[in-house]
């Protein structure tokens, strides 16, 4: 079945020359200003952020980008149209169907190119005895997978999500589409399984059908990265903030919080917020750590400047000089 391609390099708004730390920022800029929490759009910019999501996922992972990149011009050969059979994504000849999700977050070119499609399942099981008459065969449907991703504020809180599966026989074209409701339990890992239970491939002479089994992909957030339970966020400062010290208001999961940052602060501080992390596997939540950089003005009007120049002259200070 055709798929459209997705040029991932439009999707961030940069050169296919883009280096690893230009699609970073490309990606954060973008998602802070499609984030849905932020957004006057909110169905809209739920879509963009998927999709910004879809592409830096792909960008910013070494091997994906090379596959993407080897794909290029020929991503619309006939071959390339269908899926090849992954891990038992197809199941034996003129007995596979293919499967299609819509709702988990990833286009049809995503799950066809670079996520997961489908689980081993074993052969035919035989009933019956000594080949005669009586004799049958039936053979359990097959697991399937696909991917999900899944927004921070899932993880920590959990939700409910309305997914449709489309299953398509390749030997007629026929298609049935079914809706599915996805639970997402708070405090989900990354590559974690979901499991829809009988949601797979039907069996064959009366055998119990499938699983679905949906793995989970934390959508990145613009402002945190995530460790376990534990998030980390890179705290800004100027050099005055630093040096006399200041209150600053930085963002968490629940909403943002104020932060005393004490006269002195040097770069590489990391500063803990308790209980403002994911949810971890006791039933408690990891922290969050705010690291210290020191960012310096790169444009000065010429009074600024002199400031400076006098504050060069006063200080003593020799960041080089051995204690």
């Amino acid at each position: 079945m055709p798929v459209e391609f997705k040029d991932y390099y439009e999707v961030l708004g940069v050169p296919r020359t883009a280096t690893d730390e230009e699609i970073k920022k490309a990606f954060r800029k973008l998602a802070h200003k499609y984030h849905p929490d932020v957004a006057k759009d909110k169905r809209h910019a739920e879509e963009k952020f998927k999709e910004i999501n879809e592409a830096n996922e792909v960008l910013s992972d070494p091997e994906k980008r090379r596959k993407y990149d080897e794909l290029g011009a020929n991503w619309n050969r006939p071959e390339r149209q269908t899926a090849p059979p992954r891990e038992g994504f197809s199941a034996s000849p003129g007995e596979g169907f293919e499967f299609h999700f819509d709702g988990t977050g990833f286009s049809d070119f995503f799950e066809q190119f670079f996520g997961s499609r489908g689980r081993p399942f074993s052969g035919y099981g035989r009933t019956g005895e000594n080949g005669g008459e009586g004799e049958s065969f039936a053979q359990r449907g097959q697991d399937i997978e696909g991917d999900i991703l899944v927004a921070f504020e899932e993880a920590l809180r959990g939700s409910t999500r309305t997914i449709r599966l489309q299953r398509i026989d390749p030997r007629t074209g026929e298609s049935t589409t079914q809706t599915l409701r996805v639970k997402i339990p708070p405090g989900v890992r990354e590559g974690q399984l979901i499991r829809l239970a009988g949601k797979g491939q039907e069996g064959i002479g009366g055998a119990e059908a499938g699983n679905l089994y949906l793995r989970v992909k934390i959508a990145q957030h613009p402002d945190f990265r995530v460790r376990g339970a534990d998030l980390y966020y890179d705290l800004e400062l100027a050099p005055w903030e630093a040096v006399l010290g200041a209150t600053v208001r930085i963002p968490t999961l629940d909403g943002p919080v104020s932060l005393k940052i004490p006269a002195g602060t040097v770069s590489g501080r990391q500063f803990r917020l308790r209980g403002k992390g994911l949810p971890a596997t006791d039933a408690t939540r990891g922290d969050l750590y705010a690291g210290v950089s020191i960012n310096v003005p790169s444009r000065l009007t010429p009074e600024q400047k002199a400031l400076w120049e006098q504050l060069a002259l006063k200080s003593a200070f020799n960041p080089r000089k051995t204690p």
